[in-house]
């Protein structure tokens, strides 16, 4: 009961935070724009070849996708960093440790919390993109299911992340060490990527290495392989190559590397000093 009283106090937090109406407001500029540049390329490619017609609007329902998969890990980061080393700096966390809940609930809590938030946020997201792609240009994604359920995957990968740097770290310092994480990924990855292009090893092994130490982007490739069309991919009308998809077993690590990261945040939160 502690969990879930903690989960809806979280999620009420986080809905009454203005950056979470920011990344809203936002989202909802991005997706005008996103669907006046769909009807327009469109409209411009009616004379084309029935084969590209056919595969650019679905080129450019992948570049959608990837923005709201970056929307959505900057917005999970940026709402997370503060649950608990905001709490523990300001003495708030006080209030509640000291009550008849344990620290392992209040933690769960706060997860639950925040998965709700960061779990709406991407349905709102998705759900906008894959509508306005279908109604503008009769675009759809392939494995829409797999491929939401991996970008949800990577969420909550850089959900745990922050809440467990936030255990150690100040709210300035964690979103510093996670975001700077998020980063070193996306570029590993496209190192990976124009590496296989290029048939470099060293360059792949880069990218490799990059996504054991945070295989946030590598959740994004995968999902990428499976939504995009492979026409798509094979005439690399979109920037995810087909060259380097990353393998079950990499989905594997990225799930127990998140529940790792979980579990290392609740042992940590509960022998903290307060």
């Amino acid at each position: 009961m502690g969990v879930w009283i903690v989960a809806g106090a979280a999620f009420r937090e986080a809905v009454r935070k203005k950056m979470v109406w920011m990344a809203l407001v936002t989202g909802a500029a991005f997706l005008i724009l996103f669907g006046l540049g769909m009807r327009f390329q469109t409209k411009s490619m009616a004379r084309a070849p029935s084969l590209i017609r056919g595969q650019v609007p679905n080129a450019l329902l992948m570049v959608g996708l990837y923005a709201v998969d970056l929307l959505t890990m900057v917005m999970t980061v940026l709402a997370s960093s503060d649950a608990l080393s905001g709490e523990i700096a300001s003495g708030a966390i006080h209030a509640v440790a000291t009550k008849p809940i344990r620290r392992s609930e209040l933690l769960l809590g706060k997860w639950l919390g925040y998965v709700g938030m960061m779990s709406a946020y991407l349905a709102i997201m998705l759900g906008g993109v894959t509508v306005i792609a279908y109604a503008a240009s009769g675009a759809t994604a392939l494995h829409l299911a797999s491929g939401a359920a991996l970008i949800w995957l990577e969420s909550l990968l850089m959900l745990n992340v922050t809440l467990l740097c936030g255990t150690a770290f100040s709210t300035l310092t964690n979103g510093v060490i996670v975001l700077g994480l998020f980063g070193m990924a996306f570029l590993g990855g496209w190192v990976e990527q124009v590496g296989a292009l290029t048939r470099s090893v060293h360059a792949v092994d880069v990218g490799v290495i990059a996504s054991l130490i945070m295989p946030s982007e590598s959740l994004w490739r995968r999902a990428a392989y499976d939504m995009q069309s492979p026409v798509v991919g094979a005439l690399r009308l979109s920037p995810f190559s087909n060259a380097s998809v990353p393998s079950h077993t990499m989905i594997g690590y990225a799930a127990v590397y998140l529940a790792v990261a979980l579990a290392l945040a609740l042992r940590y939160f509960g022998q903290r000093d307060l």
